[in-house]
């Protein structure tokens, strides 16, 4: 450190590294406005929840290879060749070109993916923008991963609970593992609820650190939570542990649906999951007869082949059991009246239905669309206050591989112009293949971002995002302006206020900082978001327990539609159903799950920070001890695992708690050290788990939502020749073995200290002297 420290000032942040939201805290050298650590709030609860993300997130951000000034493509698409120019001439450039898409091929040409986390908070603002100038044409990763819980939960109940863990008596986590390291906050949570006596129940095929800490953990095969939920669900109403009189006055269609469970006895349940009846039904009893119970959202059930149906049966799990809008169960927060809400700020009224009926994906796949959330626009009205409520982003979404299909060959209609903002989209979604043609169809691609993703190689023009400790927020809490943005980095509200004003729609988007857009959301309240920093105190709403007692649920018949009249109308069974797969063969004689973040990173994110990188340099798959001995691997050796869509390579390790023929893929791996360009892509095409996962095949489609099976997919696993080795090694650089990857090194650091959940994994305090941010000597005007 330096021989004389300068003084520094604390200011509160919320961390928005992955979506997770923890509070955390800056400390900012005074004489620089500089972030020169984060760490942990000086609040009981909150002292010691931080994971590496956050604590690392000031180098994150001070990286030489940051983004600075926007970028114009002069070569061919891919190329790699750029010219430096002006936020003015690449906002105008994007405008003229967006204008031309438009009055050729109609405004649902223009199509956006977005994200919920880091630099693509928006505060409403894209789909304010897309909304006025008619398009419904927005994707994002949150249709695998949490929009569709929401948008699932809506059908069956009209909104979207939370669980009350800290107050409940037993927590059910459907492969939801949330640890020291990814979902912090949840995982002291949890520990923290265990601690006070509550039960844990855990479904993993995997023995996690969670299934270890579990009261009972149920092993259940890949893919079958549906099934296995029908067993929960059998137990309760074959043995009356439900509430009779909820059933009776505020649910529809209980008699079907108790028809429909009866078809799945534990011996057939059993069968399917692989777990022993008994089991079964002492976890299903140990749920059902707990006071107070919750079942924390799942990104495992989101993202099978069977989802929808697995969803609605958590849903009848929770209504069933009384755990409905209840201290902790699962409580309904509705709008803040002191706060306009983002689904306020989005204008969805403004969008002429006309153009709502053109939303990519919504006849084939409707639940998360504009179609399908029709059905509920006037029960949210009266019992919620406002038609529209986008919860979580997931409730008005087109269909991400419909629409890469229109990017790509003009069907039903041609989309031309694609904005990525903090969203690596060719890795984020399903066969990288073909949304690669999609986006080389392209007119106009522009990217928002940090790094040159493998996405911003293929763009027109590429803006400089600003990060979350460099602007202000309110998701999930009070979020100061930590420091300035470096060089020319701007936030996505500049953005999109900038460009709306070129294409004439600046009325609607009067406001020139973050604090001014702030100011106006605060404003039912009477306050300003100055106010709210000095005080440190959200307007606050009262949310009291069993609310649908005075206003009915926001659902057509007013009660919880077990029996659901909306799938029904679009042609779907009206109950929920299990659906098998096609299991392994000679080709694929194994199965896979993706979707499990690796600690260090958050989707394909935090891959260009040396100290992740010392961590975790290659992507990292993980095996049986069996599968090993049966492939003839070392640890640490490179495989390809491959599926009837594509392949992709990494190194295996062991993991004691995975069971037999089962592989974990990892998750959003590039190499941003690496080559750019059309071969390599950063890694891109060698390395991403998007090439292997299937996007349109019905075998392993979700039938009501559209999204791909991705838990218990048949793959083949083959160990890679030495020549193969060094072509990877030739073209990405030679990489050490990864002892973190190693299973006796992971067990001793989760061994040290447990209750400590910084510093034991990875080292020392973290901070950085003024030399590592010499990068942010640039100006930020």
């Amino acid at each position: 450190m330096n021989a004389t420290a300068q003084p520094t000032v604390t200011r509160n942040v919320v961390c928005h590294s992955c979506d997770c939201f923890c509070p955390l805290a800056a400390k900012v050298d005074t004489a620089t406005d500089r972030v020169v650590k984060v760490t942990t709030r000086d609040h009981p609860f909150f002292k010691d929840v931080i994971c590496m993300k956050g604590a690392y997130a000031p180098k994150s951000f001070a990286h030489p290879d940051r983004l600075m000034q926007p970028l114009k493509r002069v070569g061919e698409r891919g190329e790699g060749k750029w010219e430096p120019v002006s936020w003015e001439s690449a906002l105008d450039g994007i405008a003229a070109s967006l204008t031309k898409v438009i009055e050729t091929h109609g405004p649902e040409a223009l199509a956006v993916a977005g994200s919920n986390a880091n630099l693509g908070l928006d505060n409403g603002l894209t789909r304010r923008f897309m909304n006025l100038v008619g398009t419904p044409n927005f994707i994002s990763g949150i249709a695998y991963c949490m929009g569709n819980t929401a948008a699932v939960n809506r059908l069956v109940y009209g909104w979207y609970p939370r669980g009350d863990l800290l107050n409940t008596e037993c927590i059910v986590l459907f492969g939801h593992d949330p640890r020291r390291h990814s979902w912090t906050i949840e995982y002291k949570t949890i520990r923290t609820a265990q601690a006070n006596g509550a039960k844990l129940i855990v479904l993993d095929p995997r023995k996690s650190e969670n299934a270890e800490a579990a009261d009972i953990w149920l092993p259940l095969r890949a893919g079958t939570d549906a099934a296995m939920t029908f067993g929960w669900l059998n137990v309760i109403i074959e043995q009356d542990l439900y509430d009779k009189e909820f059933v009776r006055d505020w649910t529809v269609g209980f008699d079907e649906f108790a028809e429909r469970v009866r078809e799945y006895p534990l011996d057939r349940v059993a069968d399917i999951t692989g777990v022993d009846a008994e089991l079964i039904e002492k976890a299903a009893r140990m749920y059902a007869l707990s006071n107070r119970a919750a079942i924390p959202w799942s990104p495992i059930t989101d993202q099978q082949v069977s989802s929808t149906s697995a969803i609605r049966l958590h849903c009848a799990l929770r209504a069933l059991t009384g755990n409905l809008d209840i201290k902790g169960g699962e409580m309904f927060a509705g709008f803040n009246p002191g706060v306009r809400s983002d689904t306020e700020v989005e204008m969805h009224d403004r969008l002429a239905p006309e153009q709502k009926a053109k939303q990519l994906g919504a006849d084939e796949f409707p639940v998360f669309t504009y179609r399908g959330m029709e059905p509920l626009g006037d029960a949210c009205e009266e019992v919620w206050g406002h038609r529209y409520a986008n919860l979580v982003g997931g409730c008005y979404m087109a269909n991400p591989a419909a629409t890469f299909k229109a990017m790509a060959d003009g069907n039903p209609y041609p989309v031309k112009a694609f904005f990525a903002l903090a969203n690596n989209t060719l890795m984020s979604f399903a066969n990288t293949d073909r949304i690669y043609k999609a986006l080389m169809n392209q007119d106009l691609i522009v990217a928002f971002e940090h790094m040159l993703t493998p996405t911003a190689q293929l763009a027109d023009y590429v803006l400089p995002g600003d990060s979350w400790l460099e602007r202000p927020g309110m998701m999930a809490g009070i979020s100061d302006r930590a420091m300035p943005a470096p060089g020319e980095c701007r936030s996505i509200v500049h953005f999109w206020c900038e460009l709306a004003r070129r294409m004439g729609l600046a009325e609607h988007f009067p406001w020139r900082t973050e604090e001014e857009l702030l100011d106006y959301r605060l404003e039912p309240a009477g306050t300003t978001w100055a106010e709210v920093v000095r005080t440190g105190s959200m307007p606050k709403a009262e949310n009291p327990e069993r609310k649908y007692l005075k206003t009915g649920f926001a659902t057509p018949s007013g009660k919880v539609e077990l029996h659901s009249a909306i799938l029904e109308g679009f042609g779907f069974d009206p109950l929920p159903y299990y659906r098998e797969v096609r299991g392994p063969d000679d080709t694929y004689p194994m199965t896979m799950f993706i979707g499990l973040p690796d600690d260090e990173y958050y989707r394909t994110g935090h891959r260009h920070i040396p100290e992740m990188r010392k961590r975790a340099q290659d992507p990292t798959f993980f095996v049986s001890e069996q599968d090993r001995v049966r492939y003839g691997l070392g640890e640490g050796d490179w495989i390809r695992v491959a599926t009837s869509t594509g392949a992709m390579a990494g190194r295996a390790f062991v993991r004691t708690g995975m069971p037999e023929g089962l592989v974990r893929v990892p998750h959003g791996w590039w190499k941003p050290e690496s080559a750019s360009g059309l071969e390599h892509l950063s890694g891109a095409w060698t390395f991403s788990d998007a090439q292997i996962t299937p996007d349109d095949d019905p075998e392993y489609i979700d039938r009501e939502q559209g999204i791909p099976h991705m838990k218990g997919v048949p793959c083949s696993l083959t160990k890679l020749t030495r020549k193969e080795v060094a072509e990877i090694e030739a073209t990405f650089g030679k990489t050490e073995p990864m002892p973190n990857a190693l299973e006796k090194n992971a067990n001793k650091r989760r061994a040290r200290n447990p209750d400590f959940m910084q510093d034991v994994e990875f080292g020392e305090d973290v901070e950085f002297e003024a030399v590592e941010l010499s990068l942010y000597g640039r100006s930020s005007a």
